[in-house]
């Protein structure tokens, strides 16, 4: 699999170069469904120019990024370009061999439970062959760097393309077994954009799952690993704050950057749900909605991670596909994240119910957005409602997705349990409900 990959990645090393060279990259960069205030690289460049004339890029408001990335940028960006097709090479191998892993576990998991003839009779249909799982992580690296929405965060130089990287090898970690880089790339993940703290729940999931340490709250075990586990991420947390303090020299990136993503001050429209509702926002009001909206990325880490603590791979993707939907400043970027794990679940396709109609929804948006930007900001034609309300549309897509993949991946568990034919006490079919 060595040649397809290596192949792979040329063609899309060699998109980028060429869109690199083209007249569109200036566009591109401009996108706002493409860059926010959090990520956009002309915000990097300004955040620079400040550093280089020895000001804090933190005493505007123009620069939001990490000092970790602003220090990375002041030896390289001459060769920026390079760097962020790097970034999406190491994403898409990352995940590669993440998936490569994870299909072997898999596999070896179904042999044991065939040997030990756990499966109904009338479910063997549902497992996965060696064949079908071959090509898979071919396809999921595939679709991150041939996906259009990864293409054009590359070419605008979205530093969300960093943040993916960051995220990929946090996940190939894991999934290898190594708690100790797991933590540190989790921390790192955090550092730069708060959220990825959810992420910590499925990784310790599938190492005490790896370790055959139930998830019980009275064995000492259990207590033992959480708080090592717990120790590494936090300990390199406070590590690469302390860090940043030391290359700065004050502490103004905190309010600058986590302040900036809790607190929402810039408004600049977006693919997210944020910004039209807290520009029409009174101001008395403000703070309790905030909290409402920043909640959503948290608050359903406990009952996934309850309902799929058996599952911390599935979990991983369901939490990061969270991550990219209730985010306060979204791009595309952050949705190709997560829809490279698609073909991962492609066992799921028989289960899912709505698969047509949010593949229809998405693709419309994507092409609506630019058109309703221009009707709205260039042609006078349109207003902001225009533009929200295919941003909500759009949004309503992936939830419908998520939730889709959700209830087709129970299903298939709860047939691998129960049998794929259920009847009723009175021998009619059953019908599966997922409440």
């Amino acid at each position: 699999m060595a040649a397809p990959l290596t192949l792979l990645l040329i063609v899309a090393v060699t998109i980028r170069a060429v869109l690199f060279r083209s007249s569109w990259a200036e566009l591109i960069s401009e996108r706002v469904e493409v860059v926010s205030p959090l990520n956009a690289w002309k915000r990097v460049v300004e955040g620079l120019a400040l550093l280089d004339l020895g000001v804090s890029p933190y005493s505007g408001d123009v620069f939001h990024e990490t000092p970790f990335m602003i220090y990375l940028f002041h030896f390289v960006v001459d060769y920026a370009e390079i760097v962020f097709m790097i970034a999406d090479g190491i994403t898409a191998v990352a995940l590669y061999l993440s998936i490569q892993t994870y299909n072997k576990n898999v596999f070896r998991k179904q042999k044991y439970a065939l040997e030990s003839d756990r499966y109904p009779a009338d479910c063997l249909e549902l497992l996965r062959s060696p064949k079908e799982m071959f090509y898979i992580p071919l396809k999921v690296a595939m679709f991150y760097l041939l996906n259009p929405f990864t293409i054009l965060s590359c070419v605008a130089k979205s530093t969300c393309g960093l943040n993916n990287a960051i995220i990929a090898l946090f996940i190939l970690c894991t999934l290898k077994g190594s708690a100790l880089l797991s933590g540190i790339l989790l921390a790192l993940a955090t550092y730069q954009s708060i959220y990825p703290l959810t992420l910590f729940a499925p990784a310790l999931l599938f190492f005490l799952q790896r370790l055959y340490i139930p998830v019980n709250l009275r064995r000492s075990s259990f207590w033992f690993f959480t708080l090592q586990y717990a120790f590494i991420y936090v300990g390199s947390l406070v590590v690469i704050t302390g860090l940043s303090f030391f290359l700065l020299g004050s502490w103004d990136f905190i309010p600058s950057v986590y302040g900036f993503i809790f607190s929402v001050p810039d408004l600049t429209p977006n693919i997210g749900l944020f910004w039209y509702f807290f520009a029409e926002m009174f101001e008395h009001f403000r703070l309790f909605f905030i909290c409402v909206f920043q909640i959503n990325v948290f608050f359903y880490t406990i009952p996934l991670s309850i309902k799929l603590k058996e599952h911390p791979v599935f979990l991983i993707f369901m939490q990061i596909a969270i991550i990219s939907i209730f985010k306060s400043y979204p791009t595309v970027g952050d949705v190709a994240l997560y829809m490279a794990f698609l073909p991962a679940w492609s066992h799921l396709y028989r289960f899912l119910r709505n698969i047509f109609l949010v593949s229809c929804v998405l693709l419309a948006c994507s092409a609506l957005f630019p058109v309703l930007w221009h009707l709205w900001i260039y042609a006078g034609s349109a207003n902001s409602n225009f533009y929200y309300a295919i941003t909500l549309l759009f949004n309503f897509g992936q939830i419908l997705l998520v939730s889709d993949y959700f209830y087709a991946y129970l299903r298939r568990e709860h047939h691998l349990t129960h049998g794929l034919y259920l009847k009723k006490k009175d021998g009619t079919e059953a019908t599966l409900v997922l409440k």
